[in-house]
C-alpha cells in the first residue's frame, strides 16, 4: 500500500483497514500516514489494549507524524465486541488528535472504526 494511490475515498481506505485490524481478539489503534496528495507513506499498529479498550496518547501520535513527514493522517481501531459504533471515548480522542495534530499542520482525514460488519467512517458521519 506504500506510495499507492491516494486514499481521499473512505470506502477505500475502510477496505483496506479491515484487512489490516479487524481480526484481532484486541482493541488495536493504527495510523496511515499520508503525504499531501493522500498518498500511503505507511501504515502503523501505534496502540494496543484489551479486549475491550485501548490507551491512545497524543504525543506519540504526533511524534509518529513528524517522523513520516505526514501531512495527513486517518486513524483506525477495531472492536473486538464486533460493533463498529463509534464510542463517546472514540469521537472524545478524535477530537484531542485533531487539536495536537492541527498544530503541526497534520490534516486528520478520517477516524474509521472496524468491526464484523461495515467500517464506520466519523468523517462520513460529519464528526470531524
Amino acid at each position: 500500500m506504500k506510495n499507492s494511490t491516494s486514499l481521499a475515498d473512505p470506502a477505500a481506505s475502510a477496505r483496506y483497514l479491515k484487512s489490516r485490524i479487524g481480526g484481532y481478539p484486541y482493541e488495536v489503534f493504527a495510523c496511515l500516514f499520508l503525504d499531501n496528495r493522500h498518498r500511503v507513506i505507511a501504515f502503523e499498529e501505534l496502540f494496543r489494549g484489551s479486549i475491550d479498550s485501548t490507551n491512545v496518547h497524543p504525543r506519540e501520535v504526533v511524534r509518529r507524524c513528524l517522523t513520516h513527514n505526514a501531512a495527513a493522517v486517518i486513524f483506525a481501531h477495531n472492536h473486538p465486541s464486533g460493533s463498529s459504533e463509534p464510542s463517546q471515548a472514540d469521537r472524545t480522542i478524535t477530537i484531542r488528535l485533531r487539536e495536537a495534530l492541527g498544530l503541526i499542520e497534520v490534516r486528520v482525514l478520517d477516524h474509521i472504526v472496524v468491526g464484523d460488519g461495515v467500517p464506520t467512517s466519523l468523517a462520513e458521519r460529519g464528526w470531524l
